[in-house]
């Protein structure tokens, strides 16, 4: 009886359906977009294989967002704490040229770079060779169709395309430190540090004879953070999070009420034989709350196919976003998808128990 009505009405129930899906993969994409980004972010710092980030006094929890360069000069210092294996200095600066989007550009010093890092992972071409070589990650080149022996305008200059290197090491454009400098007018100075500890076990007694050696200055392992990058650190984007998947809960339960409401004032006469036939409030809410759940299943499934593909396709585009697709996130979509649906479908399937069978058989 529900898988024909159901199909009974074919365009309200693909609709209905429809509805469901579109919340259940706009929850799952929001999520996994934003969480994509942050943990993306953070593998990269992760894949540089430092163990310690010195900052200066209000640097930014996001690079490339803060300007407070220091002493270039302060990497020696840091260099001489017993542990440190090699200290790299990098200065930040943020590209925004029209075509190109808005891209940190790491100004490095290659020897020093890749002794914290063991260098890149070179896929076509070499390091630089001139003031204004860049370095582009491989993401990077297939998003903007970028090849060795290009020119590309970063921060208002042309740059020649030295070499395209594995994607994972920080950030997804270098140039020389020395030109940065002179681009920001910054000379001798630097935005982070990262430090490589002698071993891994070291971290914490390098961390506080850094906290000796220039207190003001912000200490943090890049193992914590790791665990810092997630949206529950950030207010405004768990906000964000949380009013998208509100909207998108609210529009299927709006969707789902008012295809189940319908469905009922259709159906009045079809409920007044059940009950004249000696059926029970109880089994008429039973009936219209099925019909919703099986909606709510159908709608789920397509929801997560939905996600997948689009997640494909985005990333096709886009090589580079980062979108991850949790299992946690499925689960919790699912339930606000069923939740949402139910609620919908809970008031329609009162009324129609509440009908009384003489008028319900005299409905037109």
């Amino acid at each position: 009886m529900i898988l024909s009505n159901l199909l009974h009405r074919p365009i309200r129930t693909v609709v209905s359906i429809l509805a469901i899906a579109i919340e259940v993969g706009m929850v799952l994409l929001v999520v996994g977009m934003t969480t994509g980004l942050l943990h993306d972010a953070a593998r990269r710092v992760e894949g540089l294989g430092a163990d310690i980030m010195v900052e200066p006094p209000g640097a930014s929890f996001f690079f490339g967002l803060g300007w407070a360069p220091v002493p270039i000069k302060v990497a020696d210092r840091l260099a001489q704490i017993p542990h440190v294996l090699a200290v790299t200095p990098v200065l930040f600066q943020s590209n925004t040229n029209v075509g190109s989007g808005v891209n940190v550009i790491w100004g490095i010093d290659p020897a020093s770079f890749d002794r914290v890092t063991g260098g890149f992972v070179f896929l076509k071409g070499g390091m630089f060779s001139g003031p204004y070589d860049a370095l582009v990650d491989d993401l990077y080149a297939k998003a903007h169709h970028v090849k060795v022996g290009m020119t590309i305008s970063l921060l208002n200059h042309d740059f020649r395309v030295a070499g395209i290197v594995e994607h994972g090491k920080g950030s997804r454009l270098f140039i020389p430190m020395a030109t940065a400098q002179d681009l920001a007018s910054a000379h001798d100075k630097a935005s982070i540090f990262f430090l490589k500890c002698t071993d891994p076990g070291y971290t914490d007694d390098v961390m506080k004879a850094v906290h000796q050696l220039a207190p003001q200055y912000q200490v943090i392992s890049v193992r914590e953070y790791m665990t810092l990058m997630t949206a529950n650190n950030l207010p405004a984007l768990d906000a964000f999070i949380t009013a998208l998947i509100a909207v998108a809960v609210i529009i299927g339960l709006l969707v789902i009420f008012l295809s189940m409401y319908t469905t009922i004032t259709e159906r009045t006469r079809e409920i007044g034989i059940l009950k004249s036939l000696g059926a029970s409030k109880g089994f008429i809410m039973t009936i219209i709350l099925r019909e919703a759940a099986v909606l709510a299943a159908v709608g789920i499934v397509g929801g997560f196919l939905g996600a997948l593909g689009a997640k494909r396709v985005i990333l096709a585009s886009f090589p580079t976003l980062s979108v991850d697709l949790s299992v946690e996130w499925a689960v919790w979509a699912a339930l606000l998808a069923l939740g949402g649906t139910m609620l919908g479908a809970f008031y329609p399937a009162l009324r129609a128990a509440q009908l009384d069978p003489v008028d319900a058989l005299a409905y037109e």
